[in-house]
């Protein structure tokens, strides 16, 4: 019986019973067990290919017996660190599940949870919802019958059947429920990362590390051993629960980058990287009124501005349409752009322009800019309706009506003001004597 079927037998009795699911535990789960086969070219360098195969993740007990005896079955077995304690609520369907083997890159410590032996293979369990909403790192340790000679690592894998069953315990996690996140400036964000080991670790130590291009930066460090604790962001009380979430606060340009959430008790060591992308929505407006209105043959410079976004990438267009649709809005093609400018706060802003030349046929038509980002689900648009009247018009003649009154005005202002200032000149000419 293949694992799809297995799967949609499941899903048919949790579907067949109301509030099974919710009631009962996840019992098994299908998997991707991704094998590494690695082997040495001719000028001595290790190549590894991925080669991923079939498996089942089932939760029960030591003996039990295999719900797919013709696949490979990771039995979990009983342990104080329990992942599908962190799956409540959530579909069985809308888990990613990825195992893979763990090498301890040469550190050879016996795992200080109850049974483990010296020669203890590790493997570690990735669950993910695909809708993003939390990632779960298990590490798996199994006690082979037969131990693997040398270290256990890509160099000696011990090989496994398409029918084996091998029983493992979870002796740690890292999870966290923020994978990756997305925020405007001047928040305070909190990162999640949670952790839960099988005993006491006397030997943990939680970090957060900042990785921005080539650059790597500590936040925060603590290390149960020596009772040191560097940096600040994670709360000190939290860590005695599992909880090492770190907050970050008052968000600016400058705190994007990948943040890397590790927690090692040895020989393991597990960690997130969860990116954080500052993304700021433009703020957008027009140079001019709801309404323009010219008179034929006018023109008039109008702009659109973007101002305050992050990221770069912004796309701006002008448009325009008659009024009562039926046309399609037609692109304008002589539109000018600004260059990029960066403010002091890392944002940008832009401006788009163009020169508007007035005739009759295009009187009452609509002009819209309409501006997208990454930030934005739906575009902004900023718009503004053209009247044209014709020269000669009654509008016309008031226009240049009231043009002449204002010249007429300036007119008078200076001729009153010519005597005053005649005579300030006199009074300060020297006299004769």
């Amino acid at each position: 019986m293949s694992l799809n079927l297995i799967f949609i037998l499941g899903l048919c009795l949790c579907a067949a019973v109301p509030g099974l699911r919710a009631k009962k535990q996840v019992s098994w789960l299908p998997c991707v067990l991704v094998d590494e086969h690695v082997h040495f070219n001719d000028e001595g360098h290790a190549e590894t290919q991925y080669e991923h195969r079939d498996a089942l993740l089932q939760f029960g007990h030591p003996g039990d017996i295999a719900l797919n005896p013709n696949g490979i079955t990771f039995l979990n077995t009983g342990s104080k660190v329990d992942m599908r304690k962190y799956l409540d609520g959530v579909v069985e369907d809308q888990i990613q599940c990825e195992i893979r083997r763990y090498s301890t890159e040469g550190i050879q410590i016996r795992w200080p949870g109850i049974g483990a032996q010296e020669h203890d293979v590790w493997f570690t369990c990735t669950l993910r919802h695909a809708d993003g909403l939390f990632v779960i790192t298990s590490f798996l340790r199994h006690t082979p019958e037969t131990p693997t000679p040398g270290q256990a690592d890509f160099r000696h894998w011990a090989p496994i059947s398409d029918r084996d069953m091998l029983t493992t315990s979870t002796v740690m996690l890292v999870l966290t429920r923020s994978p990756s996140v997305r925020v405007g400036l001047g928040k305070d964000q909190s990162l999640h990362c949670q952790f839960a080991v099988d005993h006491k670790a006397a030997d943990l130590t939680v970090e957060w590390r900042l990785q921005q291009r080539s650059e790597h930066t500590t936040l925060f460090r603590h290390s149960s051993r020596s009772g040191q604790t560097e940096g600040n962001g994670v709360a000190a009380k939290g860590l005695a629960s599992g909880d090492a979430s770190f907050t970050l606060p008052f968000t600016k340009t400058s705190s994007e980058g990948t943040y890397v959430c590790s927690v090692s008790v040895p020989p393991l060591f597990g960690s997130h990287d969860i990116p954080l992308h500052i993304v700021e929505p433009p703020r957008v407006s027009l140079n001019v009124g709801s309404t323009i209105s010219l008179v034929d043959g006018g023109e008039q410079k109008v702009v659109c501005e973007a101002e305050s976004y992050f990221p770069l990438d912004v796309d701006m267009e002008w448009f325009r349409e008659p009024i009562g649709g039926g046309l399609l809005p037609e692109k304008l093609d002589t539109v000018l752009y600004s260059s990029h400018r960066h403010n002091r706060d890392g944002t940008y802003s832009v401006s788009a322009f163009f020169l508007l030349h007035a005739s009759l046929a295009i009187s009452g038509y609509k002009y819209f800019c309409r501006v997208s980002h990454t930030s934005l689900r739906m575009p902004i648009r900023k718009s503004f309706t053209l009247t044209v009247t014709e020269f000669g018009s009654w509008n016309s003649v008031l226009w240049l009506v009231l043009v002449f009154v204002f010249i007429l005005v300036m007119v008078a202002i200076l001729y009153l003001m010519l005597p005053h200032l005649f005579s300030g000149r006199k009074s300060h000419q020297k006299k004769p004597y």
